[in-house]
C-alpha cells in the first residue's frame, strides 16, 4: 500500500476552501428567494462572496474548521493503522499550511495540541473494508457552532406531542430547527436518524450529510418525508443567521436504523450553511476528488 499522504493532505484542502457545487448553487438559489434590500438577502451575498474569496485565494471558508471526520472504505487486506495513521500525518500538516485551524483541545486542562491531533477520536476516522479495489474518502468538517444545536430526542415525547411515528419525528426534527434559530449558522442541513441507540443514532445522522443535497431518498416515504422537512423547516421564518426570511433549511436527509423495541430515538446533527465535504477516490494510480 503506497502512501497517500499528500492525496489526503489536497483533500482536506479541497473541503476546507472549495464550499461543493451542490451547497453552493443551493445559497445562491436561497439569495434569489429571499427579498431585494433584505438583512437575509444581505447575508447570503456575503456568504457567497465569502465563498468565492475562500475558492480564490486558497483559504478557509470559516474561521472555524471544524472537527475533521474521515468515512474510509478501503480494499481488503490493506492495513487499517497505516491508513490513519497517513490520515494523521495530513491533517497535521493542513494544520501547519493554515488549511485548518488547530482546534484538538485536551478537555481537562484546555492544553492545545497544535497540530490538530489528539488522542484516537480527534480527528474522527471511520474505517470500512471495501468489496473492491477501490479506495475512498470521504471528509467532512463539522464546525462547532453547528455542533453545539444537535439535538436528540427519545419517542414519544409528551411536551410536544410527538409519537413513534413519522408525524412524531416530524415534530421533533422541527422543534430541534427552532431551537437553533440563527445560532448553528443557518441556513442549515439536517441530518437526521431515526432509531438505533443514542450513538449509533448520532453517527449515522452524522453520515446521512455525506449524501449531496440533490440527490433523492431511496426509500420512497423517506424521500417525501425530506421534502416536508425542507419545506415546513423553511416556513419557520427564521432565516439565514436568524435574520428572518424564505430559507432557514437547504436540505434535509434521513437515515433509518433498526431500534430496540423500548428505545426510539431520533438523533438531529445540524450542519451549517458552510457545508464542507469532499471525497478522494482512488483506481489504481488514478485519482479524482468530488
Amino acid at each position: 500500500m503506497r502512501d497517500f499522504t499528500p492525496e489526503l493532505l489536497e483533500l482536506i484542502r479541497l473541503a476546507s476552501t472549495d464550499l461543493p457545487p451542490d451547497v453552493q448553487s443551493s445559497l445562491e438559489q436561497a439569495r434569489e428567494r429571499e427579498a431585494a434590500g433584505s438583512a437575509a438577502r444581505g447575508a447570503l451575498e456575503s456568504i457567497l462572496e465569502n465563498v468565492a474569496l475562500a475558492r480564490r485565494n486558497s483559504t478557509p471558508i470559516c474561521q472555524d474548521t471544524g472537527t475533521p471526520i474521515f468515512h474510509v472504505r478501503h480494499p481488503a487486506g490493506w492495513s487499517g493503522r497505516a491508513l490513519r495513521g497517513q490520515i494523521r500525518s495530513a491533517v497535521a500538516e493542513a494544520t501547519a499550511l493554515a488549511y485548518l485551524r488547530p482546534n484538538a483541545v485536551e478537555s481537562l486542562t484546555g492544553a492545545n495540541s497544535g497540530d490538530n491531533l489528539g488522542d484516537e477520536a480527534f480527528p474522527t476516522i471511520v474505517l470500512e473494508e471495501a468489496e473492491d479495489d477501490e479506495l475512498s474518502v470521504d471528509l467532512m468538517l463539522k464546525g462547532g457552532g453547528c455542533e453545539n444545536v444537535g439535538a436528540q430526542y427519545a419517542l414519544p415525547h409528551g411536551e410536544l406531542g410527538a409519537g413513534r411515528d413519522l408525524e412524531g419525528v416530524r415534530k421533533v426534527v422541527l422543534d430541534a430547527v427552532f431551537r437553533a434559530q440563527g445560532e448553528g449558522c443557518a441556513p442549515g442541513i439536517l441530518g437526521v436518524a431515526i432509531g438505533g441507540d443514542r450513538g449509533s443514532g448520532y453517527a449515522a445522522s452524522k453520515q446521512a450529510l455525506l449524501r449531496p443535497l440533490d440527490d433523492r431518498n431511496p426509500q420512497p416515504e423517506l424521500a417525501c418525508f425530506e421534502e416536508r422537512l425542507v419545506e415546513e423547516g423553511n416556513q419557520l421564518g427564521i432565516g439565514p443567521m436568524g435574520f428572518g426570511g424564505a430559507t432557514t433549511v437547504l436540505g434535509a436527509k434521513v437515515a433509518g436504523l433498526h431500534r430496540l423495541p423500548a428505545s426510539y430515538f431520533v438523533s438531529v446533527s445540524y450542519m451549517c450553511w458552510a457545508h464542507r465535504r469532499r471525497r478522494m477516490v482512488v483506481r489504481g494510480e488514478e485519482v479524482t476528488y468530488s
